[in-house]
């Protein structure tokens, strides 16, 4: 017995409500460096203040990915949290525009990113999982491509808004300190865009049961608890100390190499892993029931192969996408329109700029999903299509670094947006044909950690090489993210031996 085949509607419906996460996403990656900036951070501040986004990830994608794994109630396996996420995530973008009329506006627009990427993450996790579940074997890639388009729609929508709302007459300059009514009501357009394509989605789908996905794949998947207790008792405890040992070099180092404070998050949170998988290590011997802590520690040391090796790639390739995010408006505003003061027309008309910019990117992410990627990979395969589009995206990034014409970095954005629309396809459609049915939400929760991992990196270290190489010159910053992409279209090349040749 196989899964029904999804029409055009049906693939609509299982996808659209990525489209309000992405303008959600697109909202907070092309606005939250304006709006620190407006509320009085320094360049140097935006790394710090930006780890938020990665640092909740983290943590909340391979938790929301375990627990929706075991859950079935009257919405369904993922529709749960599809929607607790929509729901914190527009009373989130509602409230952010509002931090000027707080007594510590940075202190609480740095909050509200807390609260509003922890949201989006819970949405968006069980995404991933949703299409894998929703669609049998040889319709994933089309379910990713549908899903890619959503983002690019839903990333276009949500950069361009504040560009939309200055032509419609809207004021996009305002005293210092405040921000101007672009953004404020982008934000709000966002809290009810997001609220409304979850609901879609919610409303017009029906997942299916477990009864019904063992009889998909002919037999009810065992649970691999025993499994996972064995190969957490057989693992050394010594690897654990390793990683708390590393913490503490990381954290000494912050002193001694004059690193910037935000770095001792990184050594702290390679601290904590290390006391975890002790304590994981140390309940399995003891016999402990398989928990949360247990699966997580256990699921991550014990990864398929071709999630290992996928695992390289993402990791280079979000340490691009998330200096790109930061450092887009600084590196376009100073060296492209001439201003580094936030409350100059330049400023923001250079600010508006990257809106156009990002909704260039995402746009050609859209067509490149539905249009170029299908092509590619009938021509080259999945894993060359890959290395290829990333390929494409460096090239792109290289423009940022040589060219001064703000128009110009149209075709640079071009790159960038098929490879974009690569990274959030190709790894996903390789993935939900190689892993485990049941295990889909946790192996993409914990997919997730080399997504947020390199973005704490680049919140953390990035400033500091900045500060001691490039003070005050932004634009290098782009010469690292082609490199990223560089290095990630190589080590796509190490894919192939991972997966059956019929995916490659």
């Amino acid at each position: 017995m196989e899964k029904p085949r999804q029409g055009f509607w049906g693939l609509w419906n299982i996808s659209f409500g990525f489209f309000g996460i992405q303008v959600g996403f697109a909202l907070q990656n092309a606005n939250m460096s304006r709006v620190f900036q407006t509320l009085g951070a320094s360049k140097d501040d935006l790394p710090a203040l930006w780890v938020a986004a990665p640092l909740t990830g983290l943590i909340v994608q391979p938790i929301i990915g375990h627990l929706s794994d075991r859950t079935w109630n009257r919405l369904g396996r993922r529709r749960p949290y599809f929607l607790t996420g929509a729901v914190l995530a527009a009373i989130a973008l509602f409230l952010m525009p509002l931090a000027p009329a707080i007594a510590a506006p940075l202190v609480f627009a740095a909050a509200m990113l807390w609260v509003l990427d922890a949201s989006l993450n819970i949405s968006m996790e069980p995404f991933r999982a949703f299409v894998g579940d929703m669609l049998r074997t040889d319709q994933h890639a089309a379910g990713y491509a549908v899903q890619t388009a959503f983002i690019g729609a839903g990333a276009v929508l949500g950069s361009i808004f504040p560009w939309l709302l200055e032509h419609m007459g809207v004021a996009n300059v305002a005293p210092e300190g405040a921000l101007p009514d672009t953004v404020r009501y982008a934000f709000w357009f966002g809290a009810f865009a997001i609220l409304a394509a979850v609901v879609w989605t919610v409303v017009t789908t029906r997942e299916y049961s477990p009864e019904e996905q063992a009889a998909f794949t002919g037999h009810v998947e065992a649970d691999d608890a025993g499994e996972i207790t064995a190969r957490l008792a057989a693992k050394n405890p010594l690897g654990g100390i390793a990683w708390i040992v590393a913490g503490i070099i990381v954290a000494l180092a912050v002193d001694m190499l004059g690193l910037q404070k935000e770095v001792l998050l990184l050594g702290a949170l390679l601290a904590i892993y290390g006391v975890l998988e002790i304590v994981a290590i140390r309940m399995a011997r003891q016999g402990t029931k398989p928990n949360m802590l247990s699966s997580i520690v256990g699921d991550f040391s014990g990864m398929p192969p071709v999630m290992k090796r996928l695992a390289l790639v993402q990791f280079f390739s979000w340490s691009a996408l998330f200096i790109m995010w930061i450092n887009t408006t600084p590196v376009v505003t100073q060296y492209v329109y001439g201003s580094t003061d936030t409350a100059s027309a330049a400023y923001n008309e250079g600010a508006n700029w990257v809106s156009v910019l990002f909704t260039v990117y995402n746009g050609v992410a859209a067509i490149a999903a539905l249009v170029l990627l299908p092509w590619l990979s009938r021509k080259f395969g999945q894993v060359r299509t890959h290395s290829i589009c990333l390929t494409l995206g460096a090239l792109g990034f290289l423009g940022f670094f040589f060219l001064r014409d703000a128009k110009a970095l149209i075709v640079c954005e071009i790159g960038i947006g098929i490879s974009w629309a690569s990274i959030l396809a190709m790894p996903y459609a390789i993935l939900a044909s190689n892993l485990p049915q049941a295990k889909l939400g946790i192996f993409m929760g914990l997919f997730n950690i080399f997504i947020v991992v390199p973005q704490l990196l680049v919140a953390t270290v990035m400033g500091s090489i900045m500060l001691a190489f490039f003070p005050g010159e932004p634009v290098w910053t782009m010469l690292f993210a082609a490199a990223a992409w560089a290095i990630a279209a190589l080590a796509m090349t190490r894919v192939s031996a991972a997966i059956p040749a019929r995916n490659a």
